[in-house]
């Protein structure tokens, strides 16, 4: 059987397209789900335009790109993201490779309509984590998800915890994490979220391993996956009548959400979840917007309309 001559031009793509994920992963420092997005956005563009040079490529052909991925199905929002992609990556080759122009620059991605994200009221988040946990693994879930939502940290921050870091969250009821950009953020910890924790880490040693740094860990007595981190929520929600669409972002969501409701400080809000723009932080001001108008339907004597 005869074998088909690999392309010269594709075969430097994907050399170019290796370089530049290594200087992202171990020069940038991103982290590995940044770089494998990275990956399947750029490679999206090669296989989407297999007979054109990457050096050559044309904002027509971008555009008409994108044009496939959106009739595809993929959102302005999803789309958008691999756009950042591409013109990081021609950034890159301009800089290191003498590409001469950027065939992303000025394209901008199908607009989708704004998705609230999905939250908890005060009492579904109650009805999640008020029961006692008796067994070790629920002990820990309960420590997990009381410090998601008491805290507002995302997935990735809660897993890279380390046991080291439990003495001072006790003492200090607040916890310190790295996120996004490698940006540092201390944030507070509410009293039921340091009782779980405490309440873990009078059994976290009968489980972990001796040489493990993690906070919290599997049944391996290793540091916990995030997949099983989800898997485990979904799980809880699902017990407690919750529906399945619980995850642990909406933990974070349901955070952002209720302390404006409470305090109406939209830049203690933003500093907590550590977000770079406030402009981010304010989809929250919609879900407070979306809550006053419940109220007021239900309240005001005016609200409703009269059956016509």
């Amino acid at each position: 059987m005869e074998t088909k001559p690999i392309d010269p031009k594709t075969e430097r793509a994907r050399r170019l397209l290796e370089a530049y994920l290594d200087h992202l992963c171990h020069e940038r420092r991103l982290s590995s789900y940044t770089c494998r997005n990275y990956r399947h956005a750029c490679a999206a563009l090669l296989e989407l335009n297999p007979d054109s040079d990457l050096s050559e490529l044309s904002p027509h052909a971008v555009r008409r790109t994108i044009a496939r991925l959106h009739s595809g199905g993929l959102t302005g929002r999803t789309i958008a993201y691999m756009l950042s992609a591409w013109r990081g990556w021609y950034k890159w080759l301009a800089r290191h490779h003498g590409f001469k122009a950027n065939p992303c620059a000025g394209i901008r991605a199908p607009k989708s309509g704004k998705r609230l994200p999905n939250t908890l009221s005060p009492d579904q988040a109650a009805q999640l984590l008020d029961e006692p946990a008796t067994e070790v693994r629920d002990i820990r879930d309960k420590a997990m998800f009381e410090l998601l939502y008491s805290s507002g940290l995302r997935l990735a921050e809660l897993v890279a915890l380390e046991s080291s870091q439990a003495k001072e969250i006790l003492a200090q009821r607040e916890v310190t994490v790295t996120g996004k950009g490698r940006k540092t953020r201390t944030v507070p910890v509410g009293s039921k979220a340091l009782e779980a924790l405490r309440a873990w880490m009078n059994l976290r040693a009968s489980v972990a391993k001796a040489d493990e740094p993690a906070l919290f860990v599997g049944s391996r007595g290793r540091r916990i996956a995030a997949r099983m981190v989800q898997n485990r929520l979904a799980l809880w929600a699902q017990k407690r009548g919750l529906g399945t669409g619980v995850h642990p972002h909406a933990l974070r969501h349901s955070f952002a959400s209720h302390v404006l409701q409470s305090s109406g400080d939209l830049r203690a809000v933003q500093e907590m979840l550590g977000h770079a723009s406030i402009s981010t932080t304010q989809i929250y001001t919609h879900l407070d917007y979306q809550y006053l108008a419940k109220a007021y339907d239900a309240a005001h004597p005016r609200a409703k309309r009269k059956p016509g």
